[in-house]
């Protein structure tokens, strides 16, 4: 499968990431389980797309932290996955770790070129894969720019401590209402249709149909307090209020 390890120990939670987003992206699902397994082991939240157009549609609506990205996959080929995603305004600075067997310098060339930031070649271990994504992480977090903490209309999402409120009162939330929640806040303004929340909303143990996502949004509205903050696109499905009403 292309893995020197199948696990690791994992680290202490002092040490762990701060529940980091990680999009992988990769047909091989022998090898995604073995990384979900050990991503997760390591308080990472884990995101899996089996071919290239799902990882791409997966990352412009989830907007991962960081994502793991096969160099051969099925239809649209890693190279194109990356150069879709950094001609992106909202994917462009997302990193990327190249995951693919070929180890010439000239496909490693190319990838940088195309906006890879780190590339490993198959088979690689687990734990030195770990510790690039690790060490792509402190460089965000270094960068200045808040991964953990999001705020919109008076509505905050921390994700470290997985809790939501509004001004200074805490929502009670499901998980999967927590999910939605923070992938219309991520984005305010911006059109998602209810397939794209379902992306969203999916976790573990969460089983979310097309028809749930109305239930689920009328919910959110609700512990909101206001109804007007999640706005209905006829036609296509929600969006989180750009701006306050003048």
């Amino acid at each position: 499968m292309g893995v020197a390890a199948l696990a690791v120990a994992p680290t202490s939670p002092a040490k762990a990431a701060a529940l980091s987003r990680v999009l992988i992206i990769e047909d091989e699902r022998a090898l995604s389980d073995v990384l979900v397994y050990n991503l997760q082991r390591e308080g990472y939240d884990t995101i899996v797309a089996h071919d290239g157009q799902e990882g791409v549609r997966k990352a412009q609506t989830l907007l991962p932290d960081l994502i793991l990205l096969d160099l051969m996959l099925p239809g649209l080929g890693g190279l194109d996955v990356c150069r879709e995603l950094r001609a992106g305004e909202r994917t462009r600075d997302i990193p990327i770790v190249m995951l693919t067997a070929k180890a010439e310098e000239t496909d490693q060339v190319v990838g940088f070129k195309m906006g890879a930031d780190d590339y490993v070649t198959k088979p690689f271990s687990v734990k030195v894969l770990l510790e690039r994504i690790k060490a792509l992480h402190r460089r965000l977090e270094t960068s200045g720019e808040p991964v953990d903490l999001i705020e919109h209309l008076n509505v905050r999402i921390d994700r470290v401590r997985h809790r939501a409120y509004v001004e200074d009162q805490e929502l009670g939330l499901t998980p999967t209402e927590f999910r939605l929640l923070e992938c219309l806040l991520r984005q305010p303004g911006r059109a998602f249709s209810r397939h794209q929340l379902m992306d969203a909303a999916i976790g573990d143990g969460a089983i979310v149909l097309e028809r749930t996502i109305d239930v689920h949004i009328k919910t959110l509205r609700r512990k909101l307090g206001d109804t007007d903050l999640i706005e209905t696109v006829r036609g296509v499905g929600y969006r989180f209020r750009e701006r306050a009403p003048e």
